[in-house]
């Protein structure tokens, strides 16, 4: 996307369209929506492929943003290819019909405010995928939130991990959220030039939702949420876990349950049937509460009320431990391995027993919970979107670069290159023998005789990322 008009030009707003096909996206470019229009240059179009429409606008309406146009697709056939031809045919026809593209690049008609500068898509689903190629055949260069995430198997999880690695290779400017990211990027032999650390914009969705009053529209939830009951929230849906593996996360819930009957256990089902039909198998216990998709509004502040959280959802692991939350990831690999290494996630698996004993040592072990719950979200900080919005201006008028998010150096690495070490009491933690008394922020016991980074000053971080 090359920088178009000199700054001296009277500007029409520029036209950039935003492709969301599922709640989990309509969540996460909420942020990214409203800083475009507050943005004097850019003009979002949203195009919703209308697979989720009534959850996806009932997101999008939280915030006062309207779906531009709606694809409608899907019918009486759901499975992924003709999800992948429905989105590329569909996409294609509108942008013909609506801006006559004909493949050629465009870039009078762009500066007009009269055809679409890029197409926009977020994560990895399906349909971000499909409008990705859509968008490259059309030769409107292809714009990707949220690049980067990798679990190194193209099987988990499935379909996602190798949507969002196609959608690399389509993609002209890259939205990393952190450097981990940016480094399985480059890895791919992604120039670095195109890449741009923003943090997530899943952080700045969760902050915009905490400022909005709402209500549960569940009793049920609500009179949980009002009581000094301890609350475990549990998400389960991706399409790797459908039979066995949410078996085994049912089967980890009902030990629990049956072993904490003071404990609430919230279980807010997937619209698909096949998954509501699973969670029925503890429907019987009077401490597990299965209940409808909240709004996410709802949602945050359920999630604002746990004590911890049990997902194999990629966007929770990342926005329950900006409150606080311990998250236990029910899969057996995750993308989000900068959780693991900053220690706000934990990956169990969906092995019934594994899961039982990880959320136990939780709800039993005070030291244990507070090492996940005060570690530091390595995720974001709540300005994803403002960065982006920043980029995208620096790339269409040019002036200065926006400062990306956190450096792209890890302090853990650096220092475990050096040949020195960090010991603690668990991964990442400092020797508190380096560490002022004063600003100590855990209980941590002191490390003898090990060798650890030189004492050239005071130390104060707890964590590398």
């Amino acid at each position: 996307m090359p920088m178009l008009p000199t700054n001296a030009e009277q500007l029409e707003p520029v036209r950039i369209l935003v492709v969301c096909g599922t709640r989990p996206e309509a969540i996460k470019l909420v942020p990214m929506i409203l800083a475009l229009k507050a943005s004097e240059v850019f003009r979002p179009e949203v195009v919703s492929t209308g697979q989720h429409h009534e959850m996806v606008e009932e997101v999008f309406g939280l915030a006062g943003i309207e779906v531009d146009f709606n694809l409608w697709v899907g019918g009486a056939r759901s499975e992924l290819n003709d999800r992948v031809r429905e989105v590329m045919g569909r996409l294609d026809d509108f942008v013909r019909i609506e801006f006559g593209a004909d493949g050629t690049v465009k870039q009078d008609q762009v500066r007009a405010g009269k055809y679409p500068i890029a197409v926009l898509v977020h994560g990895d689903t399906t349909s971000a995928f499909a409008a990705a190629l859509a968008a490259f055949h059309m030769r409107i260069p292809v714009v990707h939130v949220e690049a980067g995430l990798r679990t190194g198997s193209n099987l988990t999880p499935f379909p996602e991990e190798l949507n969002r690695e196609l959608i690399t290779c389509i993609a002209a400017f890259h939205l990393a959220p952190t450097s981990h990211n940016l480094e399985n990027l480059v890895r791919e032999n992604v120039p670095v030039s195109q890449i741009f650390i923003t943090g997530n914009t899943g952080i700045d969705a969760l902050e915009w939702a905490a400022g909005l009053e709402v209500d549960f529209e569940d009793e049920a939830v609500k009179e949980i949420y009002d009581s000094d009951r301890r609350v475990v929230v549990v998400t389960a849906h991706r399409r790797e876990n459908w039979g066995a593996g949410l078996d085994g996360i049912a089967g980890g819930v009902r030990l629990l349950a049956l072993e904490n009957p003071e404990v609430s256990f919230v279980v807010p089902m997937h619209p698909n049937p096949a998954v509501r039909e699973q969670w029925q198998s503890i429907a019987d216990l009077d401490n597990v509460c299965l209940t409808e998709p909240h709004s996410y509004p709802e949602f945050a502040r359920l999630m604002a009320r746990s004590y911890l959280v049990i997902t194999d959802s990629g966007g929770i692991q990342e926005e329950a431990p900006s409150l606080g939350k311990p998250v236990l990831v029910a899969r057996e690999s995750t993308e989000r391995n900068e959780g693991l290494e900053a220690g706000t996630l934990k990956l169990v698996g969906v092995d019934p027993v594994r899961i039982h004993d990880a959320a136990t040592e939780l709800m039993e072990d005070e030291h244990a919970y507070r090492e996940m719950s005060e570690a530091e979200n390595p995720y974001g900080d709540g300005r994803a979107a403002q960065r982006i919005v920043a980029a995208l201006t620096n790339l269409y008028l040019g002036g200065p670069m926006p400062a990306p998010f956190r450096s792209s150096y890890s302090r853990r690495a650096v220092i475990k290159a050096a040949g020195y070490s960090m010991p603690a009491t668990r991964v990442d933690l400092l020797d508190p023998n380096l560490v002022p008394e004063t600003e100590r922020h855990r209980e941590e016991e002191l490390v003898t005789d090990t060798p650890s980074w030189p004492h050239t000053g005071t130390v104060t971080e707890a964590s590398s990322s």
